[in-house]
């Protein structure tokens, strides 16, 4: 299996507003950089979207430490998902769990990928050149989403 380190990050302006994710995966000395955005979203959609198109990216199955600075994706892939899934994707207090739709797509990513992933937490906008990598391009996702650049292809 390949190792991939990759780096995600969401940002947003307004919240809900235009927001943005980016990531950076880097295998040996390669690096991909992705980002996009969303003229109406919030920040915890676009720190979902940034892990699952990091992880759609990866062509076959890879070792991945995956470093998110969002307590929500990590707690969420760490703590809660079995509950809400034994739930009928509901919350402790029987509410419809939020972003289902980002949720349950990146459960079956996991599930299915092949990837062994390492989830790792980072202090956002705390030095950390992957973490401030991913939110820069989550910032140009931000762009992207207000018309000002065009999308990458």
């Amino acid at each position: 299996m390949n190792s991939v380190i990759v780096y995600t990050d969401g940002a947003c302006k307004g919240n809900p507003g235009p927001g943005g994710w980016g990531a950076l995966l880097k295998s040996g000395s390669t690096e991909k950089e992705l980002f996009g955005g969303e003229t109406l979203t919030t920040n915890n959609r676009m720190e979902l979207m940034a892990v699952i198109q990091a992880l759609r990216a990866l062509k076959r199955p890879c070792a991945v430490t995956l470093n998110v600075d969002s307590q929500y994706v990590l707690k969420g892939m760490s703590e809660w998902l079995a509950g809400w899934k034994a739930k009928g994707w509901r919350t402790a207090a029987k509410q419809p769990v939020k972003n289902v739709d980002l949720w349950q797509a990146l459960d079956e990513l996991v599930n299915r990928s092949g990837h062994s992933i390492e989830w790792r937490w980072v202090r956002g906008h705390n030095g950390d050149p992957g973490n401030e990598r991913a939110d820069a391009l989550a910032n140009l996702g931000v762009e992207v989403a207000l018309g000002r650049m065009p999308a990458p292809m």
